[in-house]
């Protein structure tokens, strides 16, 4: 199986760390672009340490992605194929900190957001939640059947995104509240396809709360 790897923070605090946030990032990128986010909030998270892997899917130049996007019928085999690396990683982290997976939170950009959809409520021990900026929902039909947890999400998009409409969130929001998981989403006026100090506002609270 492949391993993933990428750039890392340790807690600000200099401590073992007290819990955990794993970011995966937007296709075409990579863990180095997406570390930025931990560097913005690592301030209100002294005791976290953060996580930002390479997605395994290799595109050149440094850009990678979780999973090849050749048409509709591509989509589902392609996340169950990187569930398991991602989850690895997950556990592997958790291990090493020593940390249950109610202390870890998972957040993802575009495709990570896609990702982390997909992986998070088919975990058999829940997350803390999951942040989502900018994502969608492209293995809602399975959820139902293969979920094995509900952990809580903020989902986070802009009213301007021209890559991924705001209403795959919306759509994504309501297949979370129809299997009964706790979701709070937020469109964002202006936005377009990227994330701003409204929506990292948005998710420090959520992070706080859930790691409360």
């Amino acid at each position: 199986m492949t391993t993933l790897s990428g750039p890392s923070r340790s807690p600000r605090s200099g401590a073992a760390p007290k819990s955990l946030v794993v970011l995966l990032h937007g296709r075409g990128s990579n863990g180095d672009d997406l570390i930025g986010l931990a560097d913005a909030i690592a301030g209100h998270f002294p005791d976290t340490a953060f996580h930002s892997p390479n997605a395994p899917v290799g595109l050149g130049g440094g850009a990678y992605q979780w999973f090849v996007v050749d048409g509709m019928e591509s989509r589902e085999p392609g996340l169950q194929s990187v569930a398991p690396i991602v989850n690895e990683f997950i556990d592997g982290l958790l291990k090493e900190y020593g940390l249950p997976s109610s202390k870890c939170v998972l957040m993802g950009f575009s495709q990570g957001t896609i990702t982390s959809m997909h992986v998070a409520p088919r975990r058999a021990d829940q997350l803390a939640g999951v942040v989502g900026f900018s994502g969608a929902m492209f293995s809602g039909s399975t959820l139902a059947d293969e979920m094995q947890s509900k952990p809580p999400f903020i989902l986070i998009h802009g009213d301007a995104d021209l890559v991924l409409d705001s209403r795959e969130t919306e759509l994504a929001a309501k297949r979370f509240e129809e299997v009964g998981v706790p979701v709070s989403m937020h469109i964002l006026p202006g936005l377009p396809h990227s994330i701003d100090q409204r929506g990292l506002s948005l998710a420090v609270g959520f992070i706080e709360r859930v790691l409360d």
